[in-house]
């Protein structure tokens, strides 16, 4: 019998990822990726050119049945009525509205901030800062106000490719999911409805805008024809939730995700509502909730001290390992850029507690190790705060694959510690959704389990105390 196959995309801020999978078994097929142009603002036609030729690298789709995209999330694609792009498309990764973002939140409040980020959680889940959509909304009013004329629709990264997939079709047919829609900050992941008067007050005009309709996690969002291939195409997500439902996290089972940022989410029954902005309370690609904390500094912190030490991260993490628990004293605090989660912009790294007799290459490896899985574990605290239960953690990012960070994370978080088989979490996420949509059931498909190791260890309450300490004494001097 011809098996079913599926494609997943992940079209990120680098490059664009395809996952070719069995449709019943989630057994991978083929691959293919291709990089594309970076930048904080792009044209969105290079995630086209670059997602054509992932899928060229993958062998094309000619046997494909079903297709999702995963994508970038926040990223403003404003359309005119034609459907043709009216600037650059300003993603994530732009600060520009950082001003605006902070203008929206005292507005809300009626100039009370705490106020403001309060029916911010309340109504949409997100406190505003730069990286959401709505706040690039209010700078294009403030200072492009011809190109928000123009403007007729507003669409995210991962919808405006799935768009594009539908060869040419209107405004109308633009799609997405609450997932993605659940990072503009005009969207109610609890209603599941759009926000008109938060537009209105970002654009100071009440002008309507043409914004993607929202489906349901397995609702076919068109048939196309890619490859000369009929398929289904499925409503697509954003990447933090298709990394979740490629990892098929249940509730309380956390995703700490060790890259450039470390991000920690996880699958809630519940949504979340933090007036801190610390925890953003998104929508997951199941019809269920992403509570999620990022933070600035993760595996860069061991990038950045195994250059230091002269070592490749092999030796790197046996250096760590060979020194015990709590470094001798050592601590290392790993704003090395500043930092999101405490919001510390300002903030910069330190070791603190050196002796003569601990200023040892084993020491200091271990504290940075240490000192970054504390860093990204303010994540879990901060979900915990607000009533989130945690019970296990799957780690996965570039971080997460050297011996010393699986090993010694269980002693800093206090958790049993999965680290599944290396994947692209993101694109198996999107192929998992078509999967879900070719098949039209109640329930996604239930595909093999990936590989997965499992790390244990006792936990030393002493490393968070210390460190806790110091970074609350690094708080108060950027305050």
């Amino acid at each position: 019998m011809t098996r079913k196959l599926v494609a997943g995309v992940d079209s990120s801020t680098q490059s664009c990822k395809v996952m070719i999978r069995d449709a019943d078994t989630g057994a991978l097929v083929r691959s293919g990726a291709a990089r594309h142009a970076t930048g904080t603002e792009v044209d969105p036609e290079v995630w086209l050119r670059a997602f054509r030729e992932a899928i060229r690298q993958a062998g094309g789709l000619e046997d494909v049945k079903a297709i999702s995209v995963g994508g970038q999330q926040h990223g403003m694609v404003t359309l005119d009525e034609d459907g043709t792009v009216v600037r650059n498309a300003i993603l994530w990764n732009d600060t520009r509205s950082g001003r605006a973002a902070a203008d929206l939140v005292r507005e809300f409040g009626d100039g009370d901030e705490d106020r403001g980020r309060q029916v911010w959680a309340d109504r949409t889940g997100v406190v505003p800062v730069a990286s959401i959509t709505v706040t690039k909304l209010r700078w294009l009013a403030e200072h492009e106000p011809e190109n928000l004329a123009r403007t007729a629709a507003v669409a995210l990264p991962h919808d405006w490719l799935s768009w594009k997939l539908m060869n040419e079709a209107g405004l109308e047919a633009l799609a997405t999911d609450r997932s993605d829609a659940s990072g503009t900050g005009y969207f109610d992941p609890v209603e599941n409805i759009y926000c008109p008067d938060i537009i209105a007050a970002a654009t100071g005009s009440d002008r309507p805008l043409q914004l993607p309709k929202v489906l349901g996690p397995c609702e076919r969002m068109a048939t196309v024809v890619i490859d000369g291939r009929e398929m289904i195409l499925g409503p697509g997500c954003g990447d933090n939730a298709g990394a979740a439902f490629g990892l098929d996290l249940r509730p309380g089972q956390v995703a700490m995700s060790l890259g450039t940022s470390g991000v920690v989410s996880l699958v809630s029954e519940l949504p979340t509502h933090d007036p801190s902005g610390i925890v953003t309370g998104f929508a997951d690609a199941t019809g269920r909730f992403l509570p999620l904390v990022c933070t600035l500094n993760a595996s860069r912190v061991l990038d950045v001290y195994a250059d230091l030490l002269d070592v490749d991260h092999a030796h790197f993490s046996s250096l760590a390992l060979s020194a015990p628990p709590g470094a001798e004293g050592l601590v290392c605090i790993p704003y090395l850029e500043g930092e999101r989660t405490p919001n510390l912009p300002n903030a910069t790294g330190a070791l603190h507690g050196i002796r003569l007799s601990n200023l040892t290459p084993a020491n200091i490896a271990r504290a940075a190790v240490e000192g970054m899985l504390c860093g990204v574990g303010e994540g879990i605290r901060a979900l915990r705060a607000i009533g989130v239960p945690v019970s296990e953690i799957h780690l996965i990012g570039g971080g997460a694959q050297g011996e010393a960070v699986r090993h010694i994370a269980p002693s800093v978080v206090d958790l049993p510690v999965i680290v599944p088989e290396r994947g692209e979490y993101v694109a198996d996420g999107a192929a998992r959704q078509a999967a879900w949509a070719l098949a039209g059931t109640p329930q996604p498909p239930e595909w093999t389990p990936r590989l997965a190791s499992r790390f244990v260890g006792d936990h030393d309450p002493s490393i968070q105390a210390r460190y806790a300490e110091l970074s609350h004494l690094v708080a108060m001097r950027h305050s």
